[in-house]
């Protein structure tokens, strides 16, 4: 169950990372962010279920919480090491 609620808050905050106008990973990812923020808001939901079901409300709660959050912080990096790396092979 702890690999479910980690894997599922990983996906979650995937998909509210790739929704938003500012990332550079998907760039087709504009015409679906409906979608995209549906579907991550329902892997929130089931993160949040089976961190429940492993820990107990109070900690499965806060320790799927925890894991959406240190995704969604460290995604921006990982987006902008990336791009810079794309940026560094272009040079001659």
């Amino acid at each position: 169950m702890t690999a479910t609620y980690l894997l599922l808050s990983a996906l979650a905050a995937l998909g509210f990372y790739v929704a938003c106008p500012h990332q550079r990973v998907w760039a087709g990812a504009r015409a679906r962010t409906r979608l995209l923020r549906i579907v991550a808001w329902a892997a929130v939901a089931l993160a949040v279920t089976a961190a429940i079901a492993a820990l107990g409300p109070w900690a499965g709660g806060f320790a799927s919480l925890t894991a959406l959050m240190l995704v969604l912080v460290l995604l921006p990096y990982l987006d902008a090491w990336r791009s810079s790396q794309r940026e560094h092979s272009h040079v001659g």
